[in-house]
């Protein structure tokens, strides 16, 4: 049997079925939970806000609009939640806790030489500035178009395509910088990345 949509989920939640809440929770929730820790950067307060959010999707189920798309509405109210909470002033904001990643490689210098150029990243990434680093995580982890991206962050188009433009360019600098080697000219980052974080 075919797995429902999102929007057939959607729709049954807003007829009241809302155990159909528990299927949208197992395809987002690590998905949101990544997400929050990079605008928050802090695991604990990510798990609660990842909570926060699946409770308003419950509480604001009528207002979805199933026309639109799901990821988009959902990760809008994600950072509606996430910036909530910050400007209450209930978020500590701490040094982000990311773990090893998990390489496929078979060869384990080439697993070594992965997990270093992802730390690197890591460490690259974290010192992006918040909007920059926000700007990547939804294009190249989670796969969003500009279009999608545009709607939760309420701009137009062509001011996310050059805050992504400008956001790689630097990552690619702090790339260079914190891995000691000018002469890189790649990274391992690209759309669907998001195993680079290990939740």
């Amino acid at each position: 049997m075919e797995s429902q949509t999102d929007s057939t989920l959607m729709k049954l939640v807003q007829a009241g079925d809302s155990s159909q809440l528990a299927t949208l929770f197992e395809r987002y929730h690590l998905g949101l939970f990544r997400y929050l820790v990079s605008l928050t950067r802090n695991r604990a307060l990510s798990e609660d806000l990842v909570q926060e959010v699946f409770f308003r999707v419950l509480k604001y189920a009528r207002s979805y609009d199933p026309s639109l798309s799901f990821p988009v509405w959902l990760y809008g109210m994600a950072r509606n939640a996430c910036f909530d909470s910050l400007h209450k002033g209930r978020a500590e904001l701490t040094g982000t806790e990311m773990q090893d990643v998990k390489s496929s490689a078979p060869m384990p210098e080439e697993v070594i030489a992965r997990k270093q150029d992802v730390t690197f990243l890591q460490e690259a990434l974290q010192q992006l500035p918040d909007d920059k680093r926000e700007v990547l995580i939804l294009s190249r982890f989670h796969n969003m178009r500009y279009e999608e991206i545009a709607r939760i962050l309420k701009c137009e188009i062509g001011t996310v395509k050059v805050r992504v433009y400008r956001a790689l360019k630097e990552l690619r600098e702090k790339f260079c910088e914190v891995s000691g080697d000018s002469r890189k000219t790649g990274m391992p980052f690209a759309r669907g990345g998001e195993k680079l974080y290990d939740v």
